[in-house]
């Protein structure tokens, strides 16, 4: 590694950190609430993909910060519930969005952005990618962004406003992953998850959640917002959070040029 890379590196460092300890969350209205602790910016130059269960790196967490992420939606009669549980505890999440369901409901997709969380994407009919042929994943994946764009904008463009992109079931391949990099989009994988695609009661799935917590000590969670057991878990879970002064970290793109330089 050169001088000049070292002193890049530094430089973006100090940068991003800036930044990021500036952009704190809104104060919360309501005194005892969880609230979001700071918003992390992330650049995908710099971060290209992230989460353990996929990849060898993950987000620049402390002890005790979380990232909560919702896959699958929007679904009305769920969405809608998680998104009154986050608003009543002043959270913010990330919602990797199907890009089918988000034509079917745009009105949920705009009223998630309202609320100020972030929208990601996660194909448009959530097939399992790694099994199609390059192109016809590559489409699968830009008819997801537009369909999302879309609602959320009005235009239907496959550069999405918020470059997050997360594979259904996990399940990528090295081309995918290095065509998202070269357009500048980052890969979400997940830390932890609830296993809430398996049925259980709310309570088996908040000590599963918690036991799981525990173990990691932080981390991207990953919960999907169409499952009734995960809507009717989730204001235990965000107690569970502010009891254990556990910090709720919010996700959004990096201001151009603030993200940590990648080394060629």
């Amino acid at each position: 590694m050169t001088l000049e890379v070292i002193k890049l590196l530094r430089t973006a460092l100090v940068a991003s950190v800036a930044w990021t300890a500036a952009a704190q969350a809104a104060d919360c209205p309501r005194a005892g609430a969880l609230g979001t602790s700071r918003i992390l910016g992330v650049d995908p130059a710099a971060t290209p993909r992230v989460g353990l269960k996929s990849f060898p790196q993950t987000l620049p967490l402390g002890d005790h910060e979380v990232v909560l992420t919702f896959d699958d939606g929007p679904w009305p009669a769920t969405t809608s519930r998680v998104l009154a549980a986050l608003a009543q505890e002043c959270v913010r999440a990330t919602f990797f969005l199907i890009g089918r369901n988000a034509s079917a409901h745009p009105a949920l997709v705009r009223r998630m952005a309202a609320e100020g969380h972030t929208i990601g994407h996660h194909s448009f009919a959530h097939p399992n990618l790694k099994y199609l042929k390059p192109a016809a994943a590559e489409a699968e994946i830009d008819k997801g962004i537009a369909a999302d764009e879309l609602a959320l904008h009005g235009v239907a463009t496959t550069t999405p406003g918020t470059p997050f992109f997360r594979f259904p079931y996990f399940e990528s391949t090295p081309h995918l992953l290095d065509r998202l990099q070269s357009r500048g989009i980052a890969v979400f994988g997940a830390d932890l998850w609830a296993s809430d695609w398996e049925p259980k009661t709310p309570q088996a799935q908040l000590k599963l959640l918690t036991d799981r917590l525990k173990l990691a000590g932080k981390g991207i969670i990953l919960l999907h917002d169409p499952k009734a057991q995960t809507a009717a878990m989730l204001p235990a879970f965000l107690r569970y959070l502010r009891d254990n002064h556990y910090r709720v970290v919010h996700l959004a793109p990096a201001p151009r040029g603030a993200g940590i330089a990648r080394v060629p």
